[in-house]
């Protein structure tokens, strides 16, 4: 009989969730320069925005750029100069507008770049400099992009979208599994770990690039979002997360935006630990983490064993995203200058 799991060590104690209060916002319009689609964090962002009473409008760099070429930059310049934001708020995507343009537009106006990754892309260090703060959702990012030359870097993970990532109101029969997981699979970092679970019970996978993914995994589709996501979530006993790279097994207070769609959506999250994760998120209260492949899987039989725990659980966590961690909570961070409560590991 397998030994039960070790207790998580803990590099540092739960950090309080801070009282987020409404600051007295000075912004009144807010420009999102990125991407646009519904179920990306740009959309949720200017959603929570105009929940605290902002007008909001999301520019659309990537698609305007792969369909005008050379073109997409005037153009947008001059779309974004007629909406006369007082803050402008940048993703990875909006280097594409052209840096020189881009820095005209940032002048005299406060600005921000919220980048999401666990890797480096193009442009994202020129927008680090180029904007006044630079927020990473890797909290020991933070010296990383000091160290290559970003000024001032602070922490903000994603988050909940409380108006997309709701439980479903209709399940589809056939998708009702014991776990699902949900993301692409041109990772092999995630292999073994689904391997193992896929042996275990009804495993079943939704998203893109799985072709060279071991044969034993169960693709049950292509990629989810939106209400379809809701459906799949609802429909798995247990909704799994897995990271995509190593490097990510070692980060610090990292979870990917999976975590809190799955809360949102109500599921029972099984996730990898990382040190400082407690402070988004407890052990046993709101989810369940896992630090080795083994405690993946009896992790994924305690909840199936014991379907009220696994509901009670479920709830728990989206309470607890709703009540601390959405779009809304984060942006009023971002505007008042401020970030997630930081506490680094305690080297011993």
């Amino acid at each position: 009989m397998p030994a039960p799991p070790r207790p998580f060590p803990r590099s540092t104690q739960p950090l309080p969730i801070p009282e987020l209060l409404p600051p007295a916002l000075s912004v009144k319009r807010l420009a999102i320069l990125g991407a646009h689609a519904p179920h990306r964090s740009e959309d949720a962002i200017a959603r929570a925005a105009r929940r605290l009473g902002l007008e909001a409008t999301t520019f659309d760099v990537l698609r305007t750029h792969r369909r005008l070429g050379p073109f997409a930059g005037p153009l947008l310049q001059r779309r974004i100069e007629r909406f006369a934001p007082d803050f402008i708020l940048c993703t990875r995507h909006a280097w594409r507008l052209g840096l020189p343009r881009l820095a005209q537009l940032l002048r005299g106006r406060r600005s921000a770049f919220w980048f999401f990754d666990a890797i480096s892309h193009e442009g994202v260090l020129e927008l680090g400099q180029l904007c006044d703060v630079m927020y990473t959702t890797y909290a020991n990012q933070r010296g990383l992009w000091q160290s290559r030359g970003v000024p001032l870097v602070r922490w903000l993970p994603q988050a909940l979208d409380p108006d997309l990532e709701t439980p479903a109101t209709q399940l589809r029969a056939e998708d009702r599994c014991d776990a699902s997981f949900i993301g692409s699979g041109q990772y092999p970092h995630r292999w073994p770990m689904l391997t193992a679970v896929a042996k275990m019970c009804d495993l079943r996978i939704w998203g893109a690039h799985w072709d060279g993914a071991p044969a034993t995994l169960r693709i049950a589709g292509g990629p989810v979002v939106g209400p379809r996501f809701a459906e799949v979530v609802g429909a798995s006993a247990v909704s799994l997360g897995a990271n995509a790279v190593p490097a990510q097994d070692s980060e610090y207070a990292s979870a990917s935006d999976r975590m809190w769609k799955i809360f949102g959506c109500g599921g029972a999250y099984v996730g990898p630990w990382v040190a400082g994760i407690e402070t988004m998120a407890e052990h046993r209260v709101h989810c369940r983490w896992y630090r080795t492949i083994e405690e993946c899987v009896m992790e994924v039989q305690a909840l199936l064993a014991d379907p009220e725990e696994r509901v009670a659980m479920a709830a728990r966590g989206r309470a607890h995203a709703l009540a601390h961690h959405t779009y809304d909570d984060r942006l009023r961070l971002l505007l008042a200058d401020q970030e997630m409560p930081f506490a680094p590991p305690i080297v011993t």
